[in-house]
């Protein structure tokens, strides 16, 4: 070996233990998680899109600032409390939990975690999911709230509801995520706890004035079409990166996620022609929806039949419910309940029937070093547990605090600015430009 070969050599050598501390980052799945955390948040004014087509054209711009306003006031919170509350240690008996180093996130700028990707990647994208629950709340009480009772309600849904149900469901020291509850996307976290908190408040602050006697029709149903197209794309964010990695797991995902939209689309399509002798885009939209909220929760757990069955059987009760609330007059808006509450409910319970073996036998085994045989009906019983916990505390705890922020500020409008519209009376623009607004 020559003097300058055992030069760089002699370099390596004294080197090694530096290159030793560094951190592995998958490159791989730092991408994937990077662009999943931008599908999720694209989804946001999808949602916007699809909620302020629904309205009348005098709420247009009210409504989807309901949405972006969220994309906001979240994101701090979530940088300032949410992330350490969400993934921090047990505290007041695992209420919530805790961790200084997450607190404004000052102390991961170096963070690597397992999965081998920078934890400010995995703190990002899981505070989409923070935006998007409080934004799907507020298409049950659409049209008739306030703006600034609505951003202190969100606020503190966010901080009060979601913290802790995250924490329950997906800390590793949470409740239910040690009781072996499955929520691979946010069926417990997001959909029944938005669905659950959108009903009470439409109960709380009632119907919008005139309805039901008076006909209230979408306003760009186009926009709506667009709205739920941009949804299913940024889904494919929202529950394939949900496997925190770029492989296996990722591909089932996303697999399951297209077949049960696709699944959800189709039956409310067929159903709707047999009862209602006509197939609608906007019941298209809601077959989309119903199959992808039926599916996040299983996403990683079941084989494309079962997202097929699920999507289907999503789409079905969904559409069931949407007629019993027609019929018992309560106005849940756009249907937040009706899709998001059902459908993440009918989730989380049926996938228990459509596990994939690999699955079961990862977990039996697992359960037999305790003593316990894993059952579909074990199972069952533990999803059954999350999911009642969900509704208890996201019903509840929304209930008191609608009543706090209409004592504080005020949540709904009166009835002479209902009248004028949200967008008039909250902001005084107007979404088309036009003069008299219906």
């Amino acid at each position: 070996m020559n003097k300058g070969n055992l030069t760089v050599f002699l370099l390596l050598l004294l080197a090694l233990p530096a290159f030793a501390g560094q951190p592995h980052i998958d490159s791989g799945a730092t991408a994937w998680m990077l662009t999943s955390t931008a599908l999720v948040l694209l989804m946001i004014p999808g949602l916007a899109l699809f909620y302020g087509g629904l309205v009348r054209s005098k709420n247009v711009l009210g409504t989807m600032m309901h949405s972006f306003a969220a994309m906001g006031i979240m994101s701090v919170l979530w940088m300032a409390l949410g992330y350490a509350m969400s993934f921090g240690h047990n505290v007041l008996g695992g209420w919530f939990g805790w961790n200084g180093n997450y607190f404004f996130l000052k102390g991961i700028d170096t963070s690597v975690l397992q999965a081998d990707i920078p934890e400010y990647v995995f703190s990002m994208f899981q505070g989409k999911f923070a935006i998007i629950t409080p934004a799907l709340i507020a298409g049950a009480f659409a049209e008739r709230v306030s703006f600034k009772g609505y951003v202190l309600f969100i606020a503190l849904w966010g901080i009060l509801v979601y913290n802790p149900l995250c924490h329950w469901v997906w800390a590793a020291d949470g409740f239910l995520f040690k009781l072996g509850t499955i929520d691979f996307a946010g069926g417990t976290v997001v959909h029944i706890s938005s669905g659950i908190s959108g009903l009470v408040a439409a109960l709380y602050l009632g119907s919008r004035r005139g309805y039901p006697k008076t006909t209230i029709s979408p306003n760009n149903l186009v926009n709506t079409m667009l709205g739920v197209g941009l949804l299913w794309v940024g889904w494919f964010g929202f529950n394939a990166g949900s496997s925190i990695s770029s492989g296996l797991s990722t591909a089932r995902a996303l697999t399951a996620t297209q077949i049960a939209a696709a699944s959800g689309a189709i039956t409310w399509m067929i159903i709707e022609a047999v009862h209602q002798k006509k197939s609608t885009a906007l019941g298209f939209a809601s077959g989309i929806l119903a199959g992808l909220v039926g599916i996040t929760p299983a996403a990683g757990t079941v084989q494309p039949y079962g997202a097929m069955a699920i999507g289907g059987i999503a789409a079905t009760v969904c559409y069931l419910a949407i007629i019993l609330k027609n019929r018992l007059g309560y106005d849940d808006s756009l249907d937040v309940f009706g899709i998001h509450g059902i459908g993440g409910i009918t989730g989380a319970l049926a996938l228990t029937f459509f596990i994939r073996k690999s699955w079961i036998e990862k977990t039996t085994n697992a359960l037999a070093a305790k003593g316990i045989a894993w059952s579909t009906m074990y199972q069952f019983g533990i999803q059954l547990t999350a999911v009642s916990v969900a509704i208890a505390y996201a019903g509840i705890a929304t209930f008191v605090l609608i009543h706090i922020v209409n004592r504080i500020t005020g949540f709904r409008l009166s009835a002479q600015e209902e009248m004028a519209g949200l967008d008039h009376s909250c902001h005084g623009e107007r979404a088309y430009g036009m003069l008299n607004a219906n």
